[in-house]
């Protein structure tokens, strides 16, 4: 799956602009391209990097083979020059990027892509793929996390998601976005990740009642033992056949670890309660009450509420489709192109009648400013790539639109981070990407870094992103410029 040729994984005007290039020989002029979003998903506070370490694999295989080339130039679209120019098609640039399971916010740059620009347009279509489906998934998971409260929640959505990519690579952005484990076996053995299951309804009516079919599965797995009790009548039969199977289990001395329940349909707060009352009466307090059947943030967070017994959350389709908010909306716009004589950046600005879609120009980055007593964001700066920001000096925040609403921050209260690393270097890796496992620790350490107004589900807290003075002025200027008569 991941050895695959992606090369034509784009749209094909990125291949027809790369013939207009080619033909005004302008295919070597250096470009800036940014690759960032507008609105926070599913109306959340912040979202979550991921994807990066795919985007990496891509850039390293991005060449054309001949089944490429003759494919293009069957399509009569393209002509032999461009077509025969492509086998030495090498990308060359840089990549600089946020690091994956990042909390990052609107318009910030996500990658930065520098390069020839015949090299950059091609690449759009992929990153912008594999970026905007696994920052989706990891900021879905992240808020279903974050409404457990602590709970384990497993992933558990492959057989809904849209294709083999997409249940795969999902379940990776669910790992990174706080998953203890995920159904998905091959994104088990592709990324090193726990893989967690029971069994399904089919296991319980294979056998000729259900209290057989519990043994046989206990027998089997005593360390791991996860009985579903919903096939018939959870109060009245599974919960009563689960407990007389841990008695059993107890009795011939078995050690009774990760062992408990499943509930997979009905009132789910109220069978939860009725069940845990039942196995604390039997002895058996310790007993895990996990859930399933089309759970998301707002369901557990009301199942919570309600004081449900359950403690591990299988979330599914949800989870992976991102139901309720189906696409990221990043983009990738050029921002500036380089002179060839003097190595200066000459900005370039897109601009809209929505104000939203006026994007920031020049080779920039992103300074991540925090209040240095307590280790929470206060704002990140978006400014050119060479400006810096020394925290022994005063620092004054503006809104880009609003301009008059100021924050200004004393020398000593506040520290600086910069978020964009170097990812590629004159055309070489020169990054490491962290395992799944550690990325998911880094991001759960990320969210820490965030207000709880910020992490609230419903209307939360919006943390800024201003421009430096620097960056705003430009942008003014290149509005004026435009406008002017």
């Amino acid at each position: 799956m991941d050895k695959r040729h992606f090369t034509l994984l784009t749209d094909l005007y990125e291949l027809t602009m790369m013939q207009g290039y080619h033909e005004i020989k302008d295919a070597n002029r250096t470009v800036v391209f940014d690759a960032f979003y507008r609105v926070n998903p599913h109306g959340n506070g912040f979202a979550i990097a991921a994807g990066l370490d795919q985007v990496i694999e891509y850039v390293k295989g991005l060449t054309f083979n001949e089944e490429d080339i003759e494919y293009l130039r069957s399509t009569h679209i393209f002509n032999d020059a461009f077509v025969d120019s492509l086998r030495d098609f090498r990308f060359t640039g840089d990549i600089y990027a946020i690091p994956e399971g990042s909390v990052v916010f609107p318009r910030e740059p996500l990658v930065k892509v520098i390069a020839p620009i015949m090299q950059a347009q091609l690449m759009e279509t992929a990153i912008l793929n594999i970026i905007n489906h696994q920052s989706l998934i990891a900021t879905k998971t992240a808020r279903i996390v974050h409404a457990a409260q602590g709970d384990g929640i497993m992933e558990f959505g492959l057989r809904r998601a849209q294709g083999p990519d997409a249940g795969t690579y999902g379940a990776r952005a669910a790992m990174i976005g706080g998953c203890v484990g995920t159904s998905n076996v091959l994104t088990g053995q592709l990324f090193d990740v726990p893989v967690k299951g029971t069994h399904a309804h089919s296991w319980i009516m294979s056998f000729p009642d259900e209290l057989t079919a519990f043994r046989n599965y206990a027998k089997m797995y005593p360390n791991a033992c996860i009985l579903l009790v919903d096939t018939y009548d959870t109060l009245e039969s599974g919960v009563p056949n689960a407990i007389q199977v841990f008695r059993e289990m107890r009795e011939q001395g078995i050690p009774l670890k990760g062992y408990g329940i499943r509930l997979d349909s009905g009132d789910l707060a109220y069978l939860s309660k009725k069940a845990r009352k039942m196995l604390d009466a039997a002895g058996f307090p310790d007993a895990i009450i996990s859930a399933s059947n089309d759970l998301d943030e707002y369901l557990i967070n009301s199942l919570k509420m309600q004081g449900a017994a359950i403690t591990s959350w299988g979330v599914g389709t949800n989870l992976i489709t991102s139901k309720d908010c189906p696409s990221f909306g990043g983009v990738y716009k050029l921002a500036g192109v380089r002179d060839d004589e003097t190595g200066e950046w000459m900005p370039k600005i897109k601009l809209s009648e929505n104000t939203e879609k006026v994007t920031n120009p020049g080779n920039k980055t992103v300074q991540r400013i925090y209040d240095k007593f307590t280790g929470k964001i206060v704002a990140d700066l978006i400014c050119f790539a060479d400006e810096t920001f020394p925290d022994t000096e005063p620092l004054t925040l503006f809104d880009p639109q609003e301009t008059w609403k100021k924050t200004r921050l004393a020398p000593g209260t506040y520290t600086t981070r910069e978020m964009l690393v170097p990812v590629f270097k004159n055309g070489e890796c020169i990054y490491e990407s962290p395992k799944v496992m550690d990325i998911r620790e880094y991001c759960k350490r990320e969210q820490e870094t965030l207000w709880d107004e910020s992490r609230r589900l419903v209307n939360p807290q919006e943390v800024h992103v201003d421009l430096s003075k620097k960056l705003w002025e430009c942008k003014r200027d290149l509005l004026a410029e435009f406008h002017k008569e």
